[in-house]
């Protein structure tokens, strides 16, 4: 029989989650089967996925025609499908979360992505959803914007699993940290236990790459004089992503070293780990599982995509690498600056944020629209 690769990455520290979730893939036994047979032990999801999910597919039909019947608003009909999928694949991944002293095993869920600049409309959804769902191995997703981290610090606060999402820029990633351990650090004062609380930060990949990419290739379209210079701007094709996860996760091992999370890891705090996101591989010139290879480490997460995870099964090249290469991913960083480069990889961050933020608007608005054709087409005349 062939080795299934994912099954190896574990025993570095890594756990693999699926960025995907549809009733299909719940009621086909299909997720049961990747949760006990191959080494799947979570699942991501957001509005693109459940557009994707829900548009075009009968399965969902009854349930909308019931919301329909019982004079529900169009928002609530969508929560009621989606909780249900959430409920559903928390209970089939209850035993992870339970065998993993629940730190894997979590279901992660999206605030709407229309309030990811209001605080306290995220806190209040939040709040909403995780008693709604009633699971404890939910996590709730929240942008890491401006408006996020406070919500991220409040909602930690009151006990609920955080995974914050949409990070970028090494920045945005340690100033999520730091608001896990104000989070934590405020329900310590309150005497609460903080034992139970997990958090991961979602750090996204190829879409650094398909950005810097892309400005590399419009470079060298106008044409390069110099063999060198065209040296330079082909090396960096590729390699901004992986080069800022490393980054990220030294920065990591700087946070969980500190005094102020030493004190919350002696009263029973869980470490929030790095998540990779977004990483199947957007260029076929690029190996389809170098998001995988390239960044498997202790106390990480990795989401992948269905089509990525068969890929990492049948050849992951397995070992543990997110601390290789390290001093080279500074310099690689470092030479954007570079004048024949000219990247301003800061001005690249803000600009993913704002377009990450909208690619999430943009199916969940699409969903609601079609939502709303299928009720007119199954509401009684």
């Amino acid at each position: 029989m062939a080795t299934n690769h994912l099954l190896e990455i574990k025993q570095y520290g890594q756990s693999i989650w699926m960025d995907n979730l549809s009733r299909d893939i719940v009621q086909s036994g299909e997720l049961k089967d990747l949760v006990e047979n191959q080494g799947i032990t979570g699942i991501t999801s957001n509005p693109a996925i459940f557009e994707k999910a829900i548009i075009g597919n009968v399965i969902y039909d009854a349930d909308i025609e019931a919301g329909v019947r019982a004079g529900l608003p169009i928002d609530k009909i969508y929560e009621s499908l989606i909780f249900a999928d959430i409920r559903n694949a928390c209970d089939i991944l209850r035993p992870v979360y339970e065998s993993s002293n629940k730190l894997d095993g979590y279901v992660s869920i999206e605030v709407p992505p229309t309030i990811a600049h209001d605080t306290q409309a995220t806190i209040n959804e939040a709040r909403r959803y995780f008693q709604e769902i009633g699971r404890e191995n939910l996590m709730i997703k929240i942008p890491g914007t401006e408006a996020g981290l406070p919500a991220v610090e409040q909602v930690i606060a009151e006990g609920m699993n955080v995974n914050i999402t949409l990070l970028f820029s090494v920045e945005s990633y340690i100033n999520t940290a730091w608001a896990y351990i104000r989070g934590l650090e405020k329900r310590v004062a309150e005497g609460k236990d903080i034992s139970q609380i997990a958090s991961v930060a979602s750090f996204f990949l190829s879409r650094i790459d398909s950005n810097i990419d892309a400005k590399i290739d419009a470079k060298l379209k106008k044409g390069v004089d110099d063999i060198a210079v065209e040296a330079k701007l082909k090396a960096v094709k590729g390699k901004v992503a992986i080069a800022n996860a490393k980054i990220a996760y030294q920065e990591y091992k700087k946070i969980i070293q500190s005094e102020q999370w030493q004190a919350l890891a002696a009263k029973g705090a869980k470490v929030q780990r790095l998540l990779w996101a977004s990483t199947s591989t957007k260029d076929p010139e690029y190996s389809d599982v170098m998001y995988v290879d390239e960044l498997i480490g202790s106390d990480t997460v990795n989401t992948l995509p269905p089509a990525t995870i068969k890929a990492c099964a049948d050849h992951c090249n397995v070992a543990s690498r997110v601390e290789t290469h390290v001093e080279e991913a500074y310099t690689l960083i470092e030479n954007l600056k570079d004048p024949d480069i000219n990247i301003d990889i800061n001005a690249v961050m803000d600009e993913l944020l704002v377009e990450g933020i909208e690619k999430f608007v943009q199916p969940f608005q699409s969903l609601m629209n079609s939502l709303e054709d299928k009720i007119k087409v199954l509401s009684p005349v």
